[in-house]
């Protein structure tokens, strides 16, 4: 059974099929691009998933259970309205297998990434377009202004969000090919813009591929908001949910949801950031620090999480530098959940102490990219994105000028 790993066949078959060095190239039927192409990498969250069902059962008569299509699952609305949003947190929930160290989805339940190579699958994620749903329009926009052309020299590389990386491979397969055929066509080096989590992937990506090949292949990494370290709000969000301000969501209901991604425990604060005795959960009975996750998942009886944390943590925390050019943009002056205190542990909301950052990514994490200043050849850029708050950063003037400088050196 599929579970949505990777690409659809239907995209990898396409992807395999782009125009190659010996092929025409886009250039001469369109123009040279005055710069360098582009490929958009999101975040958690940060792409539309589909899905397609044939179940043997389902949590509650409202629910489908088969289709003869494929579906948007992430991001519908309407399928996270009360009563409808159990079928929802069914279908897109994953079981752990703590002897193989892999996920798998219901049994029934076929998930795809819709979009590989093309901008739409991340520019607006509800594809009715409303504006709730809006991601990265505002830059993929900006860029045609300036005289890019959509899913042509810049494109997207969407993924799996709810795995870490060690379950994407074909992904990573599929994003070396589409950057080495986007170089091939304009006879340029390709720069990759992620996002959030997105970043720590780009890493991973990038810490898996030769010298040689990034030298021939990447122009540089412009990485927005990215939690090089974790996030302080990831003990949250696996202890009591998080409902993303979304009023008719119920945290503790979307709670196993959450649980079930192991992108989520991949995220946890790591302690390459923050010293082992920083306490970021209080309780009536105990308080948690970095030392303490094994605990902390025993406490909130999500056994499943420790093994996901131990089989992911060391991924990408050596932080190894990427050995391309980087441009680090990180948001600053926004209230960021710090650490937590709960009344009663772990089913109810905490009270909730705030630092600085972007309100997402704390900013004892979004500067770890400093580290690598004079670990790499390659200018590594901080630059401080004062009042920007981590999704809005995307659509900010300052964020898109800047790109649009590291781009066409204007």
């Amino acid at each position: 059974m599929s579970t949505g790993v990777g690409l659809s066949s239907l995209a990898v078959f396409l992807l395999l099929w782009l125009p190659s060095a010996s092929s025409t190239p886009s250039c001469s039927r369109n123009g040279c691009p005055l710069g360098p192409p582009v490929v958009l990498i999101p975040g958690d969250l940060g792409n539309q998933l589909e899905a397609k069902l044939n179940k043997p059962s389902v949590v509650h008569y409202m629910c489908s259970k088969k289709t003869d299509y494929y579906f948007t699952l992430w991001l519908n609305l309407e399928l996270l309205l009360p009563l409808v949003i159990d079928c929802w947190i069914d279908n897109i929930r994953l079981f752990y297998n703590i002897t193989t160290k892999t996920t798998e989805s219901p049994e029934g339940v076929d998930v795809r990434v819709p979009g590989f190579g093309q901008t739409y699958a991340l520019e607006f994620l509800d594809p009715s377009k409303r504006s709730v749903g809006t991601y990265f329009f505002a830059l993929v926009q900006a860029m045609v202004d300036w005289g890019y052309t959509r899913d042509v020299d810049v494109r997207g590389a969407p993924y799996d969000w709810r795995k870490a990386p060690n379950e994407n491979t074909e992904y990573f397969e599929a994003l070396q090919k589409l950057i080495e055929t986007m170089y091939e066509e304009f006879q340029k080096p390709v720069v990759l813009i992620a996002h959030s989590m997105g970043n720590l992937y780009t890493l991973y990506f990038l810490n898996h591929q030769t010298q040689k090949w990034k030298d021939k292949y990447i122009h540089s990494f412009v990485a927005l908001g990215a939690p090089w370290g974790g996030v302080a709000k990831t003990l949250r969000v696996l202890a009591s949910g998080d409902n993303n301000r979304i009023p008719v969501i119920s945290s503790l209901r979307i709670r196993d949801q959450q649980r079930s991604a192991v992108s989520t425990s991949w995220l946890l604060p790591y302690n390459n950031t923050w010293p082992a005795d920083k306490v970021f959960v209080t309780t009536p009975s105990a308080n948690y620090t970095l030392k303490d996750y094994l605990d902390f998942y025993r406490d909130i009886g999500f056994k499943e999480g420790w093994f996901m944390r131990k089989e992911t943590e060391s991924l990408i925390s050596s932080l190894t530098p990427p050995g391309v050019t980087v441009y680090c943009l990180y948001g600053t002056d926004v209230e960021t959940p710090d650490s937590f205190h709960y009344d009663s542990f772990p089913d109810k909301d905490p009270s909730i102490v705030y630092g600085p950052g972007d309100g997402t990514v704390n900013i004892e994490s979004a500067l770890q990219c400093r580290k690598w200043l004079g670990l790499q050849k390659q200018a590594v850029s901080l630059v401080e994105l004062p009042g920007n708050e981590h999704i809005a950063m995307l659509s900010n003037v300052t964020t898109i000028s800047y790109i649009k400088k590291v781009l066409l050196g204007v």
